[in-house]
């Protein structure tokens, strides 16, 4: 299944059925009166979060989503059938966006959240409806309202535990294919990784999920090399694992780099917790690491861990580490839930 977080969608609710003139003809009645009926509501336009969706693939095969008119009404008093609803199933984590593409009308969060885009049309009046002690015999009806036209965006934030960071051939996917049964692209040459990937992490019986992301380059901010939209996926994480390549000659400007698109990118990316790792230690003597890892601290203000993803060191307290974020910050969330509900009513 090809990954797909961004899709543009046109949608139309039902137009309300039309109203009936009629009236009643029976024999041996000689008034009748007005019996036409309401004609039936349009149908509305409705987004669903589902569980078992992980991409926007199926929107890019289908765009126009129309949901059914509303039938006119008939005589006897009889009311058009309603029309159908139609449901646009997202996986949970997608934004619904204005045409702007930056005004969001819902973020569907939680599996089951239902919302409205588009409401149908109200059927219109019959004749019956019209009838007064003066206006015996009415012969108005009212049209159904029209329906609702709109295009929207559907972007997807993927909702992981934790986000990677850090440049092109860091380690990345490396460490998602040791730490999970995730099997992303791993090659040597820069930008192996062209879209998000989710693994399930466990460690001393607990689990949590990780994304990776491409990796950011200088500049991304700007639109150089994949750009930083992909930043988006890591919104909703808890916590930040940011992995700078021992290897590469000059890691403290590695990481002045992915800080600095971070910032740009702003969206709270910077204020999360963020864990520092100096990976690809295996291809370093135990000087060059003391002396690697003194260096980036005093860079980054906080303390730097060790690990290589292809021998295994330093891979589990790495993983404790984020654990213990993780679960520092679902309870800090859970405390403002609960202090939020104990909170006195105002007007």
């Amino acid at each position: 299944m090809k990954f797909l977080d961004l899709a543009k969608v046109y949608i139309r609710s039902g137009a309300g059925g039309a109203g009936c003139v009629s009236f009643r003809r029976e024999k041996y009645i000689e008034f009748g009166g007005p019996d036409g009926g309401d004609g039936g509501h349009g149908g509305s336009v409705v987004v669903e979060a589902v569980d078992g969706l992980n991409t926007l693939i199926d929107f890019r095969y289908q765009q126009h989503f129309f949901a059914d008119d509303g039938r006119p009404g008939q005589g006897r008093q009889r009311t058009g059938a309603s029309g159908g609803d139609i449901v646009l199933r997202v996986p949970a984590g997608t934004e619904i966006l204005e045409e702007d593409g930056e005004t969001v009308i819902a973020d569907m969060t939680e599996v089951g959240q239902r919302v409205e885009l588009a409401h149908g049309g109200n059927g219109g009046w019959g004749n019956l409806r019209f009838k007064t002690s003066t206006n015996q015999a009415p012969r108005r009806a009212n049209p159904g309202q029209p329906g609702v036209e709109r295009t929207i965006w559907l972007r997807l934030k993927l909702i992981a535990d934790v986000g990677l960071l850090g440049l092109p051939n860091a380690g990345k996917s490396t460490f998602l294919a040791a730490t999970s049964n995730a099997r992303p692209k791993v090659a040597d040459y820069p930008f192996t990784t062209l879209h998000p990937n989710l693994g399930v992490v466990g460690i001393d019986g607990a689990e949590f999920v990780v994304a990776d992301i491409p990796g950011l380059i200088e500049g991304a901010s700007e639109g150089r090399g994949l750009g930083d939209l992909f930043l988006g996926h890591v919104e909703r994480c808890a916590a930040l694992l940011h992995l700078v390549d021992g290897s590469s000659g000059d890691p403290m400007a590695d990481w002045r780099t992915i800080v600095d698109e971070i910032g740009a990118y702003d969206a709270g990316l910077a204020d999360k917790p963020r864990l520092t790792v100096l990976t690809k230690i295996d291809t370093l003597d135990n000087e060059e690491r003391a002396f690697l890892r003194d260096e980036l601290q005093a860079v980054a203000g906080g303390e730097v861990m060790l690990m290589s993803a292809v021998s295994g060191e330093g891979v589990p307290e790495v993983l404790r580490t984020l654990r213990a974020q993780i679960g520092a910050r679902r309870a800090r969330a859970r405390r403002e839930e609960v202090s939020e509900e104990d909170a006195p009513w105002q007007p």
